[in-house]
Parts: C-alpha cells; sequence; structure tokens
C-alpha cells in the first residue's frame, strides 16, 4: 500500500475520469498509481494525459522507448517501473538475458540502434551536462528531431516516475512481478516488502 491512501475515479472532477478511466484500462497495470496521482487532478489530466496523447501519435518506435525507460529504472533501481516495462521490451523482441544485462557494456541481443539508445539514456540520467554533439549526431543517423526530443522528455520523465513512485512507496498491481520474472527479472531484484509478497 502507497504511502497516501488511493483515490477511487469517482472521487476525481469529472473532466478528468476519463483519463483515470483509459490510463487504468488501455496504457497497462498502472492502476495503483493513477489512485495516487488523483490526489492532484492537474497532475493526472497533464502527466498522465501527456502520456496518452504521446501513446496515441505513436511517434517513437515502442522498443526504443521501453529500452529507455528499462535503462532509466534500472539506474535508479525503479522496481515498480522495471517490473511494468521489461516485459514489454520482451514483447518487442528482446530476450530474457538482453533485458536482465541491458546495463553491460557488452549486453547481448542489442543492436547498433538499440545500444545508442541504451547509452543515450544512461547519459540524460547520470550526466546530461557533459553530454557531447557526438551522440546527438549518432542519433540524428537514426532518428528525426522530432523522436529525438520525443526520447529525451521520456527518458527524463521516467526519472521523474521512479521517484515519485518509490518516495510514496506504490504498490505492485495483481500479475506484474509474475510477468517481471518471466521477463528476465528475479526475486532478489524486488524490493523486501515486494519479494516476500511474491514468495
Amino acid at each position: 500500500m502507497a504511502r497516501v491512501r488511493d483515490v477511487e475515479i469517482d472521487e476525481v472532477p469529472e473532466q478528468v475520469r476519463p483519463i483515470y478511466q483509459r490510463f487504468s484500462e488501455e496504457y497497462g497495470p498502472f492502476l495503483n498509481q493513477v489512485k495516487v496521482f488523483a490526489h492532484r487532478p492537474p497532475a493526472l489530466e497533464h502527466i498522465m494525459g501527456l502520456l496518452l496523447d504521446l501513446s496515441d501519435e505513436a511517434l517513437l518506435e515502442k522498443r526504443y522507448l521501453e529500452i529507455a525507460l528499462v535503462v532509466v529504472s534500472k539506474l535508479n533501481q525503479c522496481t515498480y517501473c522495471v517490473a511494468h516495462h521489461a516485459p514489454r521490451l520482451t514483447e518487442h523482441g528482446l530476450s530474457a538475458e538482453t533485458v536482465s544485462n541491458i546495463l553491460e557494456p557488452d549486453c547481448p541481443g542489442l543492436d547498433e540502434v538499440d545500444r545508442l539508445v541504451r547509452d543515450y539514456a544512461v547519459q540524460v540520467t547520470e550526466k546530461p551536462q557533459f553530454m557531447r554533439d557526438a551522440i546527438f549526431e549518432e542519433l540524428g543517423k537514426h532518428f528525426n528531431e522530432e523522436e529525438i526530443v520525443e526520447l529525451t522528455l521520456r527518458t527524463a520523465l521516467c526519472g521523474f516516475f521512479n521517484r515519485f513512485n518509490d518516495a510514496l512507496m506504490i504498490g505492485m498491481e495483481d500479475g506484474v512481478i509474475e510477468d517481471m520474472l518471466s521477463a528476465g527479472g528475479k526475486i532478489e531484484d524486488l524490493p523486501e516488502h515486494e519479494a516476500d509478497a511474491a514468495e
């Protein structure tokens, strides 16, 4: 259970209920997160709404988006986000071994563009002030400027979600841990309270 109470859909203003419902039903198994965001309807409307709009446009290929999200979440040790996004990576063609070892320099199963996205996500997360133009020149060979902006936005926003989820101890929804384990995650990677519940 999170450090704040769950807010149910009938407690939020009517204009944000469609976003609450759609995000919890269509975007993925993020109901526990929505119930916490719902304490602040403007955040629910604009942050969850933004993610839904970006998903509808599908500008950035999902494989690259999920690589970035898993990399950032592993760097920040956000089990909630790793558990939710690692299975999506296996759906987009990466093996459980690749997902598990994605931060390793010589990770098997990543092609040239996958590695570029991974390395970019690491730099955005760990040392954006020291980034060099060379990585943008490489990105420009595979992505247009809109895609680079969105990749940067989603990478940075993922760091926000990692901190938000961990600070408020948002719990896993039913079935998420099982999906993570089938995608190569390990019980020892879970926080103690989640590992105990999973065993």
